[in-house]
């Protein structure tokens, strides 16, 4: 990186900055604790452009004005996205038989080597770029979704119940899992969650929004004079193929009212245990600990990572009629025949602790908590299962190994912790290839090692990899469906010793390691090497263990 000293050099060679301006915006850094350059924007006395001419000055390169001379979406697309963020770059022009490409850091080892394979035949020069102009340049990976409802919005004939319904009918089409509707100066964007990536729908003209704003406030039951506070709701969209639940939230922004829509799959009515992505052996092991008469079984992760849809796929497998299964959830998201669902209810202050007492005085075999939140809940659902009931729950830690401080921070006894916890398990979600247009990858084993030289040790010159260059199926993006990859830590008799001894995170990892239990990353290897994703997807969620 340039520093401060040489780059105050340049501004003042230049004629850039005078001297005076120069000691001005030093003496404001000391006293605000921030860089001298702040100073010098804020007082309008360079522009970015200008600041980017002086970098380039400094790392002895020229600089690509992205600003005034934007690149054609064609260029920037040549360079696939997964390769343009990791490298902070973006192509800017073609110039004959060369490839100019704009970067923040020109200085990045190999960068022109790495980068010239995707334009053979190409020599590559390497200029700096600014770096929000190149975060700008990213828009063009985004893919609009071909919907229905955006035709009608075009002819114009039909408006609030009409083109609400093709909406959700194109979100279940794409098998979205959310939908946002922003409204923005003229028009309102419309966006779909699709595999844990949000693509714009359509967009509708900023008139015909209040009127579909308010369907949805109708539909779900909530104030249609309110515009200035948050408002949380549900909805019920039934078709030809049944129903669509989905979770309504609505915040007002400066624009307007955005609205939050939380698609409850249907699929998950179906889905089995089978259907989570888990090995073989996992898949036993899961099972084996979910026969257990009492104890505790945790999974942990963050927001959206498939927690609920695992405990459900646990719960179908315990359900049986001379079984006695009640949950607390927040909100209880999927029916399930033959279980007690208890929903959390602020308003009757049912929270997830009072619920839970209730629950041990129902007599009850297996008890399901939505997410163990405060330390009250942990109280008493470690006293849940240490009483006789087998008990679920999701918790939020980054990791499975954390989980156990975590959970001795909310104060549990550490020899409570040791007598109740079975299994641990953290999961995230990634994207799965196209199985329609997915083919072995062309980059050798070598290139890899330089580009991700932490996995070096995982690979070998026999390991096969695969990608998929985008097709009609899945509109062009690669990738179609999500699986999760797993960490499943044992609480074996070492580690409950260990418990005991009010460990860290570390300690845990550690001993959990030499018991043979894989870690993220490791689950997810074995999914990149049989086709079901890729390298840079799996380390774009996972860190490879130190």
């Amino acid at each position: 990186m340039v520093n401060d000293d040489k780059l105050k050099e340049i501004l003042l060679r230049e004629n850039y900055v005078s001297a005076e301006n120069i000691k001005k915006s030093e003496d404001r850094a000391k006293e605000r604790g921030s860089n001298f350059i702040d100073w010098l924007f804020e007082e309008g006395i360079i522009s970015k452009d200008t600041l980017g001419q002086a970098l380039a000055e400094a790392y002895g390169v020229k600089y690509a004005d992205l600003g005034s001379q934007p690149p054609a979406k064609e260029l920037v697309k040549k360079l696939p996205e997964d390769a343009a963020r990791k490298y902070k770059a973006v192509p800017f022009k073609e110039v004959g038989s060369s490839v100019i490409i704009a970067t923040e850091d020109p200085k990045q080892a190999s960068l022109e080597a790495t980068l010239g394979k995707y334009f053979p035949h190409k020599k590559i020069e390497i200029y700096l770029g600014n770096a929000t102009d190149i975060k700008d340049q990213y828009s063009n990976f985004d893919r609009t979704l071909k919907t229905s409802f955006s035709e009608i919005v075009k002819s114009k004939e039909k408006f609030a119940p009409e083109v609400l319904s093709e909406i959700f009918s194109d979100a279940i089409k794409f098998h979205a899992s959310d939908i946002h509707f922003e409204p923005q100066e003229t028009e309102t964007i419309i966006r779909f969650r699709v595999d844990g990536a949000l693509q714009e729908a359509g967009r509708i003209p900023k008139e015909y929004y209040e009127n579909i704003l308010n369907r949805i406030k109708v539909e779900s039951h909530l104030r249609i004079d309110e515009h200035s506070s948050a408002q949380d709701g549900s909805m019920r969209y039934t078709n030809a193929d049944g129903n669509l639940d989905m979770r309504v939230s609505i915040v007002p922004i400066l624009d307007g009212e955005k609205v939050s829509l939380r698609l409850l799959s249907q699929y998950v009515k179906s889905f089995s245990m089978a259907d989570l992505g888990l090995s073989h052996p996992d898949e036993e092991r899961l099972e084996k600990f979910s026969a257990k008469p009492f104890g505790m079984i945790l999974v942990t992760g963050p927001t959206g990572s498939g927690k609920t849809t695992s405990l459900y796929a646990i719960l179908k497998i315990l359900n049986h009629p001379d079984r006695n299964i009640t949950t607390i959830e927040d909100p209880a998201e999927y029916r399930i025949p033959g279980v007690n669902q208890i929903q959390v209810n602020s308003q009757t202050e049912l929270t997830f602790a009072k619920g839970l007492r209730s629950i041990v005085r129902q007599d009850p075999d297996i008890i399901l908590v939505g997410e163990i939140r405060d330390n009250e809940t942990a109280e008493i659902a470690v006293n849940a299962a240490l009483t006789g009931h087998l008990l679920l729950s999701t918790f939020h830690a980054n990791d499975a190994a954390t989980a156990v401080p975590r959970l001795l921070d909310m104060e549990i006894e550490p020899f409570l912790l040791s007598s109740t916890l079975e299994i641990i398990i953290a999961q995230r979600l990634i994207r799965k290839l196209c199985v329609k247009c997915r083919r072995s990858s062309s980059v050798g084993i070598n290139e890899i090692k330089t580009t991700y030289p932490e996995v070096a040790k995982y690979l070998s010159e026999k390991t096969t990899l695969y990608e998929s260059p985008g097709c009609d199926a899945c509109n062009h993006s690669g990738f179609k469906g999500r699986t999760a990859i797993f960490e499943m830590i044992e609480i074996s008799k070492d580690i409950k010793n260990l418990i005991l001894k009010n460990p860290s995170s570390d300690e845990i990892r550690q001993l959990a390691s030499k018991a043979g239990n894989k870690t993220m990353f490791e689950d997810g290897l074995e999914k990149v090497f049989a086709g079901i994703t890729t390298l840079s997807e799996l380390i774009r969620v996972a860190n490879p263990p130190e």
